[in-house]
């Protein structure tokens, strides 16, 4: 069954267009909110701030382990189904979560990490799929909805658990999948990614055999740590060189808003280059400017750092999901890849910020954690630089 190339202009474009923006949203805000609010759930259940602290790396463990098997499931429910199915056990997970004690708030979170995998995943694949010339914009108009979902997130959670405490705060984001899965019914309804797409019938694709992938792997690893650690840590860098807590805070934010752009017109940029290595300059260019102004504590240009560091991180996220797609012939192979990369990534994701907590820890400076990031900004130059030549694995 051939899958349409072109957007046709009718009324179920629009509504693919509005379930592909909702549930952008949900694959971000049921984990982006939980920092904000960590510290009305350590106080009311009295838990340890270790333990607060693991509530935001559940999440990623899940993704590691979960991202090689949702290409497989995918592979025998279809994608449609799957990724619906995933919004049923979000659901789940969310309303758990919200229920009170530390034993429900442990498996909430498990469920929630594991049902977010198969959005991660699948979604390169499913752009492929249905309409293979249109990644780019697809992509874009997916990773633009998903950051400022979990901007708003980000903003809200706090106030909302001020009014209904922190079981309402992480409670409403059940609304939104609700919403989602209502959004997704037509596309259940409508054509299904053809088998040669999907790849039933296909040979498994042993994308660990690949130099390539593994390229595609390491990027979408040092790009996934560059993130999490400059999220999970950039504030506290910024206090230590003088900055207030709320200075600190809007740096944080700057850092984030800057990100959007550049993940809705990369991935159109990347799709239409035969070429992504331009791409890989500029976005290196960026973190090497930005995370060096950070380690030589040039505080004056703490603005010009975080908007050039929010834009490397847009650009290297927004091109890493383009090589899914990019370096593959199928929707199949996409994602295989997506899996193979995302479980590597996310697993250094979930190791990196307590390492680098760690390191300052011991010796009392954030000037080697720093260094850190420019070390993994190199290594993410190398990778996508490899990544990044017009071939397939």
């Amino acid at each position: 069954m051939k899958m349409a190339r072109e957007f046709p202009l009718t009324f179920s474009t629009f509504l693919f267009f509005l379930a592909i923006i909702f549930f952008a949203t949900t694959v971000r805000t049921p984990i982006t909110g939980v920092g904000t609010i960590i510290s009305y759930i350590r106080d009311d259940l009295g838990i340890s701030n270790t333990l607060a602290g693991f509530l935001t790396t559940i999440p990623l463990l899940a993704f590691a382990i979960v991202s090689p098997f949702a290409p497989k499931i995918a592979r025998r429910l279809g994608m449609e189904h799957t990724l619906f199915y995933s919004l049923v056990l979000l659901t789940i997970g969310i309303f758990i979560r919200s229920a009170g004690n530390i034993s429900l708030l442990i498996i909430g979170t498990i469920l929630i990490g594991v049902a977010i995998s198969f959005g991660n995943v699948l979604f390169p694949s499913f752009f492929k799929a249905k309409y293979p010339s249109r990644v780019g914009l697809l992509t874009g108009i997916y990773t633009v909805s998903m950051n400022i979902s979990a901007a708003a997130s980000l903003a809200f959670s706090q106030p909302v658990a001020e009014l209904s405490g922190w079981q309402g705060a992480l409670g409403c984001t059940v609304i939104l999948v609700i919403v989602t899965m209502v959004a997704w019914i037509p596309i259940l309804r409508s054509e299904k990614v053809s088998q040669n797409q999907s790849g039933n019938g296909q040979k498994a694709v042993k994308v660990w055999k690949s130099p390539l992938a593994w390229a595609i792997a390491m990027a979408m690893g040092t790009q996934s740590l560059l993130f999490y650690c400059s999220t999970a840590w950039i504030p506290e860098i910024l206090v230590s060189q003088g900055l207030r807590s709320d200075q600190a805070g809007w740096m944080a934010s700057v850092f984030q808003l800057s990100q959007m752009p550049m993940t809705f017109f990369i991935p159109l940029l990347a799709e239409k280059l035969s070429s992504q290595r331009p791409i890989v300059y500029f976005f290196t260019l960026c973190y090497l400017i930005g995370f060096g102004g950070l380690l030589f504590q040039w505080t004056g240009g703490t603005l010009i750092w975080m908007i050039l560091l929010g834009l490397a991180a847009g650009a290297s996220f927004g091109l890493v999901l383009m090589f899914f797609t990019l370096r593959t012939r199928t929707a199949y192979e996409a994602s295989e890849i997506s899996g193979f990369a995302q479980s590597f990534g996310y697993l250094i994701a979930a190791i990196g910020p307590v390492l680098f907590g760690f390191i300052q820890e011991a010796t009392g400076s954030w000037a080697l954690p720093n260094i850190l990031f420019i070390a993994a900004s190199l290594i993410l130059f190398i990778f996508s630089f490899i990544s990044s030549k017009n071939r397939y694995i």
